[in-house]
């Protein structure tokens, strides 16, 4: 359940940026979803995740996604995470990152900076760690390097977004790289046409899309995802999946 509630993600390789909208960022914009677990019968609210968008300033916006897990779900596994990013707003690519997270009685915290001076992309990432029921904090740092387009979990929202899906063909698909703290991995996009999904009341029509991760020895990394993105010119992403061992977590917008 953890990494489906930072399901904010995602795409584009420097080889597709013609496939990029002309990104338009609404400022001070606010997203709440709600994250449902489903086995079988059981369809139950397990957590909420919050997006910010806000202080527009020099070229660049922040962001803030907050992941909460609900309160009978904290019996199981609690999850109490807040990612924090300054992205740039022509390009839509990350200059800060930040994730602290406490998932299961551990605690975590990731700080990347990227730096672009070369033709690669950097990002120097100083990660903390605390076990369960321990007092000791381990400190370490990591150096993850790579070429093209390189994004996070947090700006890969909002590049998704920006994708020109009307331009491509279903079955088409696009690669980029992503940077994790401590890792990169490759992500495969791939557009599957146009669905309709029921949010509420209303039934909206959207871009479908899957996704995957692989790591750099090409095996994957997790299983798919999916992502149901609005047809309209906000191009929120509606609707949200992602399987568990058992089961299924959904993301759903609330309007």
């Amino acid at each position: 359940m953890k990494r489906l509630l930072f399901i904010t993600l995602l795409f584009i390789s420097l080889a597709a940026v013609t496939h990029a909208a002309d990104p338009y960022i609404p400022s001070n914009e606010t997203l709440h979803y709600r994250v449902m677990y489903k086995w079988g019968l059981i369809n139950k609210k397990a957590g909420t995740v919050t997006l910010n968008t806000h202080s527009f300033k020099d070229g660049l916006f922040k962001s803030t996604l907050i992941g909460r897990s609900a309160k009978w779900a904290d019996a199981f596994y609690s999850v109490r995470d807040t990612l924090l990013g300054t992205i740039m707003q022509d390009k839509l690519e990350p200059v800060y990152y930040e994730k602290i997270a406490r998932e299961g009685g551990e605690f975590k915290r990731d700080v990347i900076v990227y730096d672009r001076s070369t033709d690669s992309i950097q990002g120097d990432c100083q990660r903390w760690r605390q076990k369960k029921k321990s007092n000791e904090i381990i400190k370490s740092t990591v150096s993850i390097k790579g070429t093209g387009v390189t994004l996070d979990m947090l700006s890969s929202f909002y590049y998704m977004r920006h994708i020109d899906y009307p331009g491509m063909t279903p079955g088409e698909s696009v690669v980029t790289n992503i940077f994790s703290g401590q890792k990169k991995e490759t992500l495969k996009i791939t557009y599957r046409g146009k669905q309709n999904v029921s949010i509420g009341n209303t039934e909206k029509e959207c871009y479908y899309i899957t996704f995957s991760f692989t790591g750099d020895n090409g095996k994957k990394s997790s299983d798919n995802m999916y992502a149901w993105i609005s047809t309209d010119s906000s191009r929120r992403p509606l609707m949200l999946m992602g399987t568990l061992p058992v089961g299924s977590i959904r993301c759903y917008l609330e309007e």
